[in-house]
């Protein structure tokens, strides 16, 4: 695909942000650095598409700030061939960047829309990934077990379901909080029964909608 050299120098700009800004996987970096963020906004958008900031995309969702992508990618510690499950495919960015680290990823969207617009994305920009329309609360146990599930919206607890999808040595990493601010965490699945959580940084998400979620249709 021909590259828009509008956009080469503000990608690369991006990168040195978060670089500065303590991210240290270079792995995740040179993901960023490739992922044509411009097209997953509107035109409207496209002189902002580069700043380190969400953006929205409707439905009352956004685009996430890629330096959240880039610290909870970075949280994942993801091999190539490992399978991930991502909750909440949104723009599909964050899909892109796992994909682009060699994950087998797999992706719930709760709103139709953005699931159709996500996959018509990744299919233009040659990213493959599984998705499905669903409740993201409930995972997607079908695909079970993973060696990471990220999810990419605010919830008040940790579900269950996500936490028992894990495979033995496999990351949750997930913001957990109320509507103003969560705490990133990190849960490991150690052994069947054994779970290693971190607490890292506050972080600023929209709402975890579904069952083990925040109510909301």
């Amino acid at each position: 695909m021909q590259e828009d050299r509008r956009f080469v120098r503000p990608r690369k700009q991006l990168v040195e942000t978060l670089r500065k800004k303590g991210i240290e996987d270079e792995r995740v970096l040179m993901a960023i650095g490739k992922i044509p963020r411009h097209k997953l906004i509107d035109t409207a958008l496209h002189t902002k598409a580069y700043n380190d900031t969400a953006l929205p995309i409707g439905m009352g969702q956004t685009i996430s700030q890629p330096f959240t992508v880039a610290a909870q990618t970075e949280l994942l510690n993801i091999e190539k061939g490992e399978k991930i499950l991502e909750i909440g495919t949104g723009s599909g960015y964050q899909c892109m960047v796992l994909c682009e680290l060699g994950a087998d990823v797999y992706s719930v969207e709760r709103h139709k829309e953005l699931y159709h617009r996500a996959k018509e994305a990744l299919h233009e920009l040659g990213y493959r990934a599984m998705l499905k329309v669903g409740d993201g609360t409930l995972g997607w146990s079908t695909y079970a077990p993973y060696d990471g599930i990220v999810v990419t919206a605010g919830a008040p607890v940790v579900p269950d379901d996500l936490v028992q999808q894990l495979a033995i040595g496999g990351r949750l990493v997930i913001p957990v909080g109320d509507d103003t601010k969560q705490m990133m965490l990190r849960i490991t699945r150690v052994s069947e029964n054994e779970y290693e959580r971190e607490e890292l940084a506050d972080f600023k998400f929209v709402p975890l909608i579904g069952e083990k979620g925040w109510g909301g249709s």
